[in-house]
């Protein structure tokens, strides 16, 4: 049976076997007929190369395209061919990129048909595809075939049956599926009988593995050119936006045929970059860290080896201290030694996930607000975190905000009921003017002029309405909150006078409330709002709780049911969105194609509101946020600090990342053959050892492949795997809980819930997995949400997903993403410590220990440094404590604890000193900190290490040893009560006992000290020298605490008040040394005539 060069198609579900009419074009053609042809990407001419052969990127399916178009596709999009979407192997002479150490060097065409090197998953499809391309029975005309003349007559189309592999498309109707037959290929795979009567026909054999087939994806089908089309006007589209920027200079259309405007296509392009610290700054840091370390050993050298005989103890003591410290300094020193900064391009991710003329295709974001006490936490300001989270610049049918009750009041529930209603008018103002920020209470509070670049005619009047509309809402809200402050006897009553079910706050049943984001609820402007849901999780007695970890792991599956959005965002109540681009920041690092699959959280840091400007007690945590956070995004990312974060909803369920492959050894062919030939066989060794150990990390890893694939011909989004399918419904249970509905949308990566679910059925679902027995006898809290175990789950959770082999990523915007409100007083600020440094030390004395815990998963050295330091540094209180007593002593007994120093010693301490002082200097060079917030955060390191993380540590060992348990207070927020108005409130506390006696004793120290030296002569003077300074480096570094206890702004300042003091006791004992109505010889003693005997 003669071609004639055309196709042949078959259906097995059809029975069919036809011979399709295909033109010259959809011919596959072979290597040498390819010659001339131009690429099917950026229509430039297909080069010869050095054989004199036509380049061929592909040897499965031949598709022309040429080598540029080749290395980009394999450096920047999803490194296979567009056609038979074939892994593109490397070409001699093109560079190496990830996967190619897998390959081994070995050419496409030796190992085409290697099935052995294929996955099980691929040899399913083989088994799924051989199957399929079987054809049996017969066709109606008695031949199996139909006649020549109809083939001639019918168009093509019309005889084309439907073959796929198991789906269909709904982009390919029934009638453009076909399955080609090259006639040249035979390869000795297993042919299936076909039914056909005429011998003159020969039998076309056929390969049965459909990652081979050529026929998967139709090239040279009837279907194809118009696929082609279709894609080349979408790739036309997007190099429009390119043109559109820089095609105004008078530039004829010609240009739309550059060949290198497919690079330039900014949708294409990476959505953020690295960029390192200049080397200009760097290195001279890293030298000086390496000359510290080496003073250090030598500092060491000396104190060891010259001890204070007569004041050993405190010699011994002294050097006890001074290790802890190195060794705590080496702690958080290395941690440090990569720093990055990280720059966003918003754009790029519009272009490639926000197509004119399209739905959006961001990724949906759940938004959890957690509060507990409205009374401590006000509810305005969370109502201000609320609004601006409705405000974001983001699809509002992709944004969900889930407010936790913790507390089950009446009062955050009325709040939110108002918010919801002042929302309508809020959100399209905010959209309609682009203000920045949307928290109606910080907008309307700036001290700036809000005209500038607002050029709507109807803006100033518009912002005074909205301005008088806040302003009631305020008073509704202060109104609810003084009802508030009396509690009914018989409790509250709702509206409907159905009892508050959350009137027994330890006893209530679970509740939830959706504000907004049903049908009909829309703004004033009749625009779609986002979801809004009030959730407080039911709490019977008997049942432990866990506090907010407890909290969040509720708000988890509650969303995971209502709208189960792949990525989440908690922040605190007083937390606000600043920057209204935040998510966005945030998904240029979770949806990029290259780098995004093993993010699983991206941290933003903290900012402050309403702190006073000298920041007296280091509330804004600049070096930390600035300088160590930088320095762990370097490595393998950030710690979680609790708030402020974009998570990927898979990490928090306990997935393993996904694997990745190590980058190749070289990056060229240059080496001999000889050469190449010796190396194989070790790789080879090194490759089946390495297959073993990925076969054995395969069966315990459930890797979670978010996959957002690079714009492709296809256009063809797949579908959702599962990620376990060995994993039982019975065992998932055990691990999620009973809730089917839950359980089958945690294996859903790219979220969604069930279009044909009642909003009735979700919201019984959701009731289920907020009661109090759901996590009995499950892994929530152990490996799966937010971890148990610790005050402080932030650490905790962080820490499980980096030993998963997860990284992080620290975002900075150029304008802060959220802000907060700090502690207002000394007290509560202690408080807060307090709560994190017993945290610390409960991680520390749990199983999840950094020191002990996690080795063999992904965790690196320096974060795994990082993470030590954070448990360990509550135990510095005890040197620290003790050695700031030590000068006190010293100055009292009049020993040291260092002999007299000689020219060596001294230069050690003072190379010592400046190291310090310059390891300081560079740090705030590189991090961008000043000097004012370097030293405050260096006296509120010994403020806090002597007060509050003192008693956490004993409270720690209280509560794990003895069963103890503490209870720290809710620090309490800011309120609109007047700037700085409680800055300077005294509330008394125990915290306050260590740094006070410190304090004291060492001024007294400088007392005494002084008056010693003054009785002894000039000679005591040297001596006292070290031990004044030694005493006065504690008074400084507590002078911010004794600031706090004296008082408000307009009384005496502190550092007069101290100074006078001083020097009032100095005079006082000069005075009594130099008395100038004693004469110098002593008394004159004469006899005063008087009988005293008598």
């Amino acid at each position: 049976m003669d071609t004639g060069g055309r196709l042949i198609a078959g259906s097995h579900n059809r029975n069919e076997f036809v011979l399709i009419n295909a033109d010259e074009n959809a011919r596959i053609k072979s290597v040498k007929e390819l010659s001339g042809q131009t690429c099917q990407i950026c229509g430039d001419e297909i080069e010869i190369t050095v054989d004199g052969e036509p380049f061929v990127a592909c040897n499965e399916c031949a598709f022309p395209v040429c080598r540029p178009c080749y290395e980009y596709e394999r450096r920047e999009g999803n490194q296979a061919c567009p056609q038979c979407k074939t892994r593109y192997k490397r070409i001699k002479g093109s560079p190496r990129v990830e996967g190619d150490e897998e390959e081994d060097d070995i050419d496409d065409l030796d190992n085409e048909f290697d099935y052995d090197a294929l996955d099980p998953q691929q040899v399913a499809e083989a088994m799924l595809g051989g199957h399929l391309n079987t054809g049996r029975g017969f066709h109606p005309n008695g031949s199996g075939l139909p006649a020549h003349s109809e083939l001639d007559s019918s168009p093509p189309s019309s005889q084309i049956p439907l073959l796929t592999y198991g789906e269909e498309h709904s982009e390919i109707s029934a009638d453009h599926h076909a399955l080609i037959v090259p006639p040249f290929m035979g390869h000795g795979n297993r042919v299936h009988p076909m039914p056909y009567t005429d011998p003159a026909v020969p039998l076309q054999p056929r390969p049965m593995v459909p990652k081979k087939d050529i026929a998967v994806y139709g090239y040279g089908s009837v279907a194809w050119k118009d696929r082609m089309e279709e894609w080349k006007k979408r790739q036309n589209d997007k190099l429009q936006v390119v043109k559109h920027e820089g095609g105004n200079d008078g530039g004829n259309g010609e240009e739309l045929d550059d060949a290198d405007l497919p690079m330039m296509d900014e949708g294409r392009q990476p959505l953020s970059r690295k960029l390192p610290i200049p080397s200009s700054k760097i290195n001279p840091y890293r030298m000086i860290i390496i000359i510290r370390l080496a003073i250090l050993g030598l500092f060491f050298h000396y104190r060891l080896l010259h001890p204070v005989r007569d004041a050993y103890g405190l010699w011994l003591t002294s050097v006890i201290c001074e290790i802890w410290f190195a060794v705590s300094w080496i702690l958080d020193q290395f941690p440090k030694w990569y720093p990055i900064e990280r720059e966003t391009y918003l754009d790029r991710l519009s272009l490639r996930y926000e197509k004119e003329g399209k739905l959006s295709e961001l990724a949906s974001i759940d938004v959890f607000v957690s509060t507990v006490d409205p009374m401590k936490e006000p509810p305005l300001i969370t109502a201000n975190t609320v609004l601006s989270i409705l405000a974001v610049d983001y699809p509002v049918d992709k944004v969900a905000c889930y407010v936790s009750d913790d507390g089950a009041a009446m009062l955050t529930f009325e709040a939110l009921s108002e918010t919801s209603e002042f929302a309508r008018k809020w959100v399209p103002f905010c959209k309609k003017f682009n203000i920045e920020p949307r928290a109606p209470e910080w907008y309307f509070s700036q001290k700036i002029d809000y005209l500038k670049n607002k050029v709507h005619p109807a803006f100033v009047r518009e912002r005074r309405a909205m301005k008088r509309e806040y302003e009631e809402f305020k008073v509704r809200i202060n109104g609810l909150v003084s009802t508030a402050q009396k509690v009914p006897e018989d409790g509250w009553t709702m509206q409907d006078g159905t009892p508050w079910p959350g009137n027994c706050v330890r006893d209530h049943p679970g509740m939830i409330q959706v504000f907004l984001g049903h049908s009909g609820v829309r703004d004033v402007e009749g625009n779609e709002l986002p979801h809004l849901v009030y959730v407080s999780r039911e709490k019977r007695p008997g049942f432990e709780h866990h506090k907010k970890a407890g909290a969040m792991n509720a708000l988890i599956r509650v969303s995971s049911v209502l709208s189960n959005a792949p990525y989440l965002l908690n922040v605190d109540c007083d937390h606000y969105i600043n920057n209204s681009k935040a998510l966005r920041e945030a998904m240029c690092f979770m949806m990029d194609p290259t780098s995004g699959k093993k993010v699983c959280y991206v941290q933003f840091p903290q900012r402050f509101d309403g702190i006073d400007r000298h920041d007296r007690y280091s509330n804004r945590n600049v070096v930390f946020f600035d300088i160590n956070m930088k320095g762990l995004d370097g490595i393998q990312g950030p710690i979680y600090v609790g708030t402020g974060c974009v998570f990927r909803r898979q990490a928090l369920y306990g997935f393993d990342a996904p694997i990745t492959k190590k980058p190749p050894g070289k990056t060229c062919n240059c080496l001999p053959k000889w050469c190449c030939c010796l190396c194989c066989c070790s790789r080879k060794n090194k490759k089946t050892k390495q297959k073993k150990d990925k076969t054995k990390k395969s069966k315990q890893r459930e890797a979670s492949k978010q996959i957002h694939a690079l714009e492709n011909i296809e256009g063809i989004s797949e579908s959702n795997t599962l990620k376990s399918s060995e994993a039982s419904q019975v065992k998932l249970e055990k691990k999620f809980g009973q809730s089917p509905v839950f359980v089958a949308s945690t294996l859903l990566e790219d979220g969604g819930i069930p279009q044909n679910a009642s909003p009735a059925s979700l919201l019984s679902e959701a009731i289920q997995v907020i009661s109090c027995g759901y996590e009995d006898k499950t892994e929530w809290g152990k490996e799966v949400g937010w971890i148990y175990g610790s005050v402080t789950e932030d650490i905790l959770t962080g820490f499980k997903m980096h030993c998963h082999g997860w990284r992080s990523v620290y975002c900075i915007p150029k304008r802060p993403a959220f802000k907060g409100s700090a502690p207002i007083n000394l007290s509560d600020r202690l408080h807060q410590v307090l709560r994190w440094a017993l945290g610390s030390v409960e991680i520390f004395l749990s199983r999840h220990c950094p020191i002990w815990y996690g080795y063999g998963g992904g965790l690196k050295w320096l974060e795994r440094f990082s993470y030590i330091n954070s448990v360990v540094y509550p135990w510095t209180s005890i040197p620290l404590l003790v050695y700031c007593t030590l000068p006190a002593i010293c100055l009292l007994t009049g020993k040291f604890i260092v002999p007299e120093i000689s020219n060596y010693a001294s230069l050690i301490f003072m190379a010592l000193f400046i190291s310090i002082a310059a390891t300081g200097i560079l740090e705030m060079q590189w991090g961008g900190v000043g000097i004012d917030d370097w030293w405050r955060n260096e006296q509120f390191w010994v403020i806090g290490g002597v007060s509050s993380h003192l008693f956490a540590l004993f409270q720690g060992l209280l509560k794990v040893l003895a069963g103890v348990s503490t209870s720290f207070t809710v620090t309490s927020k800011a309120a609109d009560d007047g700037e700085f108005s409680e800055l300077y409130l005294f509330k008394w506390t125990s915290l306050l006992i260590p740094p006070t006696t410190l304090l004291v004793i060492n001024i007294i120290g400088v007392v005494v000290g002084i008056s010693d030296a003054i009785n002894n002569g000039y000679d005591s003077w040297g001596p006292l020298f070290g031990r004044l300074f030694f005493a006065f480096w504690v008074i400084i570094h507590l002078y911010p605490f004794l600031k706090g206890l004296l008082g408000k702004q307009d009384r005496m300042p502190t550092i007069i008040l101290v100074w006078s003091i001083l020097l009032a006791s100095i005079l006082t004992l000069m005075w009594v040394r130099i008395n100038p109505f004693v004469s110098k010889d002593g008394p004159v003693l004469e006899v005063c005539g008087l009988n005293c005997d008598d």
